[in-house]
Formats: structure tokens, C-alpha cells, sequence
């Protein structure tokens, strides 16, 4: 694939993101910014989540886990299923119900003003890291790619698509990612379906031969029994459950999408058909690795040691240019559907959580201000990026990366307490609470590690950090 075909195939691709925000930003005032004017089809808004829920680093690495975790990933999935009804069934009619801008407006009328600002403070903090650590991937990928060969450095690169986010985002907000999100998934799904069309027909497999030589390999099993094992069933199962409900009920970046529906029926019909349609995605995803790693076997192609980069090199340098056209898109889509809606998102939520949107009433002004705060959040992007790139060390933004998830915790804790009790709290020592939950919880996870060394935490992490926000929230109830 040579460099002036990648660079026109990417260009035209985010020409059409601009045409499509041009139709879809409508009077563009803040209603349509934030919530689309509640008006958004809840069809066209399930489908568009699958490809905010799966981002770059989910398309590079669900295909690169498989030869070390095989299919064991689906034990998580399979618990997403229990967290997202929890969510359509409990948490939409909640924030229907208060008519949310921001869901984080539920803890400042349950509980007060310092814990509606301790919970939209640790989500702005969250979607930064991840956001910002999700493009870094991907554009890691596009740079060695492609614009290496052009002589563009990281930084030009970088500012450039930030640029170009902003520019599909900034005037229709949530409206425009609603249809944005539509093609993103539809171009990511197209690339693995294409890639897998591709790999079978060379290896010569249909479905049952597939699952018999991954079986011979040691790249398919689902279920994993053994307690201390990361990947153990009920760990993972649990923990998908509960990751389900925090990184997506509790995320105002998901939860914004679930907000344009028109009703709290349409946006649980979303909710219940995105997560029907999540899981056999996901497996998808698995036999795009699984596959990928026989065909590398057959071949005698060598498996890089960070396993991410498989699928990359393989696109990019043995399959035909065709693939390497698609996989560019798809990957291209799996980052910006993520990164778009969560510049969208800090926006709303910096203007609706710290600036009080709904309070003011002069519209222009309004729009003015937003706008400006969705330029300070893209070069907050910007400015992140910058920082990893400039750390080089993997290990230190895999860990970074890995932090921001600490984050969730706090928002399971205090949205628990607030829906499973009655009790009112001190609401000036919540964020005394929701800064000590997470160092407690990686205090704990060293204690725990050298007591016991052959146990390993893995995303169980989210529960406990949860129960200690929950028992520190409980600590500081009002009694009467």
C-alpha cells in the first residue's frame, strides 16, 4: 500500500465525518450539544456505542491477548450482560426521571454539592487519561504506517486529528457523534469481517476446522477454573458485571449517548439491544486473533514480542493492500468513534458540572463558553499525548492507563451507597473518601500480593475500591 494511497483513503474518510456533521449539528444550541435535543433514534444510538465501546486499543489488542488469555476475555463479556440491565433497568429511569444534563447531577441532589463535584472531578480525570492514551495507540500505529514516510512528526500528527475532531464536534456535539458513531462501527466491523473473509479462504477453514486447529494450538478455551489465575471464571465474571456498570452507567461519556433517545423506553431498548449485540461482537474479535496467530504459524511468520502490534504488521506488510486500506480504517474508526464522543463529553460535563450550564440563560453566551471548552479539552488531549510520547516507556503508560480505571471505583461506591441506602452524609469528607478509596485499594493489592504471590489481582481491583468508597461513605452517615 503506498503512502499517497493511505493518505487519501484517511482524508476522504474524515471529509465524510465533516459532511455528516454539517447535516446532523441542526440549530446547534446547547440542548443539541449536550442531548441531541433528546430526539436521537435508539437504534441508530445502539449500534453507534458498539464502536464507542470498542476502541483502538480494542481493536490492536483483543486480537493480541489471544495466544497468552486464548478466549477467556468472553467470561468478562458474558458478565457485561448482567451490568447493562442493571443499567437499563435501574439507572435510565433514575436519570430520566431528574431530566440529567450530566449524570453526575444525581449526586449533588442525593447527596450535596462536594460530592456531585468529587464525582464529575474523578470522571474529567478518567476520560482524559484514557482518551488521550487510546489515541496515542492508534496514532502510533498510523505514524509507522504511514506519515513516518511523509516526514510528519508525531506532534504535527497528533495536532492535526485533534484539529479535525474538533471540527466535526464542536457545533453539533452529541447529535453529530450519534451518526458519526453509526459509521465508525460499521467501518470497524467491515475491516475484521474482511480481514477474517481473507484469512480463512487463504488457510482454508470454515468455522468447525477453525475451532479444531485453535483448539490444537492452545488459542480458544473459554473458561478458566483456577482461583488463583487472573482469568478465573467468577473473577472475571463478576468483575465484568461490574465493569459494565461503572465504565458505562456511571460514564458520562456512554451514558450521553442513552440520553438523546426521546424516552426512558426507547433508551432501554438501546441499552438491551447494544448489549445483545456486544457480546458476539466481541467474540468476533477473538477469532480475528485466534486467526491471525494460525495463519502467522503457517506462514512462519515471526510473533512480535508485544503481541498489540500482530495485527498491524500483519495488515500493513503480508496482507494485500486492500486489507491494509480497510485495517487503516478500521482502526482509524475504532480510535476517533471513542475519542470523538469523549471530547464531546468532558465539554458537556466541564460546562453542565463545574460551570452550571443549566443556570444561565443567555444562549449566546452559552455557546461561546462551550466552545471554548471544547478547544481547552482538545488541547488538554493534545497536551497528554504529548507526555506519553515524550516518556517513551510502554510500561509507565500502561500503568497510567491502567490508574485511570482506579478512578471508576469512587463513582461505584458513592452512586451505590446513593441508590441502595437511605442515609444522608457528611457531604464536606467526600473527597477526603473518594481520594483515600483508591490509595487504600493499591495499598491493599501490594499487601495481598506479598502475603500471597501466587494470586493476581486483575480487574476485581474495581470491586474493591468500590466497597471501600461505599464503607468509607457509610463511616461518615449523618445519625440522628
Amino acid at each position: 500500500m503506498s503512502t499517497s494511497t493511505a493518505i487519501i483513503v484517511i482524508s476522504a474518510y474524515f471529509g465524510l465525518l465533516i459532511l455528516i456533521s454539517l447535516f446532523s449539528r441542526s440549530k446547534g444550541d446547547s440542548e443539541t450539544f449536550f442531548v441531541g435535543n433528546r430526539r436521537s433514534p435508539w437504534y441508530l444510538v445502539a449500534f453507534g456505542m458498539i464502536g464507542a465501546s470498542l476502541s483502538g486499543v480494542t481493536f490492536i489488542s483483543i486480537p493480541g491477548w489471544v495466544e497468552n488469555t486464548q478466549f477467556t476475555y468472553m467470561q468478562m463479556v458474558l458478565g457485561y450482560l448482567p451490568g447493562y440491565w442493571v443499567i437499563a433497568f435501574v439507572l435510565l429511569p433514575i436519570y430520566y426521571r431528574l431530566n440529567l444534563f450530566s449524570i453526575y447531577q444525581y449526586l449533588e441532589k442525593r447527596f450535596g454539592h462536594y460530592s456531585y463535584k468529587s464525582g464529575a472531578g474523578f470522571f474529567l480525570l478518567s476520560r482524559l487519561i484514557g482518551a488521550s492514551f487510546r489515541l496515542y495507540l492508534v496514532a502510533g500505529v498510523l505514524q509507522i504506517a504511514f506519515l513516518d514516510s511523509v516526514g510528519m512528526p508525531f506532534w504535527v500528527s497528533i495536532l492535526m486529528t485533534i484539529i479535525l475532531i474538533w471540527l466535526y464536534t464542536f457545533s453539533g456535539g452529541i447529535r453529530t457523534i450519534v451518526f458519526t458513531d453509526t459509521l465508525q462501527t460499521l467501518t470497524m466491523l467491515l475491516a475484521v469481517g474482511f480481514t477474517l473473509f481473507y484469512v480463512f479462504s487463504e488457510l482454508d477453514l470454515d468455522f468447525g476446522s477453525f475451532w479444531k486447529e485453535g483448539e490444537q494450538a492452545g488459542l480458544v478455551r473459554i473458561f478458566d477454573w483456577d482461583w488463583k489465575s487472573p482469568t478465573f471464571f467468577f473473577k472475571q465474571f463478576f468483575s465484568g458485571a461490574f465493569i459494565a456498570l461503572a465504565m458505562t452507567g456511571l460514564d458520562q461519556d456512554m451514558m450521553q449517548k442513552n440520553l438523546t433517545c426521546r424516552n426512558v423506553k426507547e433508551s432501554r431498548k438501546n441499552m438491551l439491544w447494544f448489549s445483545t449485540i456486544l457480546v458476539p461482537v466481541n467474540f468476533l474479535f477473538l477469532i480475528l486473533g485466534a486467526s491471525l496467530f494460525l495463519f502467522s504459524y503457517s506462514q512462519g511468520i515471526d510473533i512480535p514480542a508485544r503481541t498489540d502490534d500482530l495485527y498491524p504488521i500483519l495488515a500493513l506488510s503480508h496482507f494485500p493492500a486492500f486489507l491494509g486500506v480497510v485495517f487503516l480504517l478500521g482502526i482509524t474508526a475504532a480510535a476517533y468513534s471513542s475519542a470523538d464522543s469523549a471530547l464531546t463529553s468532558l465539554t458537556t460535563s466541564f460546562c453542565v458540572d463545574f460551570l452550571g450550564f443549566e443556570k444561565r440563560e443567555d444562549e449566546k453566551q452559552k455557546i461561546k463558553i462551550r466552545k471554548v471548552v471544547h478547544l481547552g479539552m482538545s488541547a488538554g488531549l493534545f497536551l497528554l499525548i504529548s507526555f506519553f510520547r515524550l516518556i517513551q516507556d510502554e510500561s509507565v503508560i500502561s500503568s497510567l492507563f491502567k490508574a485511570a480505571g482506579y478512578t471508576y471505583g469512587p463513582l461505584l461506591g458513592m452512586f451505590a451507597f446513593g441508590i441502595l441506602t437511605k442515609n444522608q452524609i457528611r457531604d464536606k469528607l467526600v473527597p477526603i473518601v473518594v481520594i483515600l478509596s483508591p490509595l487504600l485499594t493499591y495499598l491493599f493489592q501490594v499487601l495481598i500480593n506479598n502475603w500471597v504471590p501466587e494470586y493476581r489481582f486483575g480487574f476485581e481491583l474495581l470491586l474493591l475500591n468500590g466497597a471501600l468508597t461505599f464503607v468509607g461513605l457509610w463511616i461518615i452517615t449523618l445519625r440522628e
